[in-house]
């Protein structure tokens, strides 16, 4: 299905299902699994407390902290955040897709995360972070003490920003890394080690990934010819407007243009921000960045609440048709 605009008007009922209660367990032992898995739960969800994972602003993530799972053999679904982000920032989505019996795990990048920029700006970003997914799903399906509540054959991604292109050189793009050093006008980071002759990160690809959701990914490394060598299905969503790290969104209409096949292609109306979780008034009180729409008055509650039926009826037909 190809979707010019995405049609605020679809019916919810249609799509998704209703509400329930994700559980939640919290990983804070090791900085390099340092996020959250959540889950079907059968308890009352309330306000979870970070403690050591906070992020200075409170994103209000509900949940029944270390509530038993619910279900058995079911799919996985990893999460990748964005440029500087932080494992909590589509906690909307998440829940929506643990009420719907999805297992989901999702951790801040090292060195790309709130708080660590310490990578942030260097071309190993693009080894470490699908390294960093790698090995998450190594620890949920080999490690987790919940692993048995996994069906190991049914693995999904969902990925934003800098996340979505993170799926797509797990899923076989080797980015164009040339292309990149043409366009690059920065005397630093990246662009310096570029334009030095240093040489990118191989590619990291994870055949375990059956199926991916990729949101407004930074397109600049992306090309029609590395494109082709997706062979994992995939729902792509991208924003008219854009923002930081995905320019003005021409970028991604170039893209969309360039997928292979007959991909579930979705533009949204608005700017790269929409994506995230809908801000509460304290919240975007404190990090307005994040919180403000393109254009002005631009429903993003609304538009979560089909974006999120619209993700999980795609997870549920790609990795748990006839399961449900």
């Amino acid at each position: 299905m190809r979707s010019t605009l995405w049609a605020l008007a679809i019916t919810l009922c249609c799509l998704g299902s209703p509400a329930a209660a994700a559980g939640i367990q919290l990983l804070d032992a090791d900085p390099a699994l340092s996020g959250a898995i959540w889950y079907p739960c059968a308890a009352e969800p309330t306000h979870v407390a970070l403690g050591r994972l906070s992020v200075g602003a409170d994103f209000d993530l509900k949940g029944v902290k270390d509530c038993p799972v619910t279900g058995a053999k079911l799919p996985l679904v990893i999460f990748s955040h964005g440029r500087g982000g932080w494992f909590g920032q589509h906690h909307d989505t998440v829940e929506a897709l643990a009420d719907a019996g999805f297992i989901v795990a999702a951790i801040n990048h090292p060195g790309d995360t709130y708080g660590d920029s310490s990578r942030r700006d260097t071309l190993s970003v693009w080894g470490s972070r699908p390294a960093d997914i790698v090995r998450l799903l190594d620890f949920m399906l080999n490690n987790w003490k919940d692993r048995a509540a996994i069906d190991p054959g049914k693995v999904g991604f969902f990925g934003f920003s800098l996340g979505g292109s993170t799926g797509l050189v797990l899923m076989g793009t080797k980015p164009d890394f040339a292309r990149v050093a043409s366009l690059c006008k920065e005397t630093t980071g990246a662009c310096a080690q570029l334009h030095s002759g240093e040489t990118p990160p191989d590619p990291i690809r994870d055949a375990r990934i059956r199926a991916a959701v990729i949101v407004d990914p930074a397109p600049a490394t992306l090309t029609r010819e590395n494109l082709a060598a997706v062979k994992v299905p995939f729902q792509f969503w991208r924003s008219q407007f854009g923002g930081p790290g995905v320019g003005d969104g021409s970028g991604n209409a170039r893209v969309a243009e360039g997928l292979p096949g007959k991909p579930d292609i979705h533009v949204v109306p608005a700017g790269h921000y929409a994506f995230l979780a809908p801000c509460s008034t304290d919240l975007a009180a404190a990090v307005p960045r994040i919180c403000t729409d393109v254009p002005a008055g631009f429903d993003r509650a609304g538009f979560h609440r089909e974006f999120n039926a619209a993700v999980v009826k795609y997870f549920r037909e790609q990795l748990a048709a006839g399961d449900r």
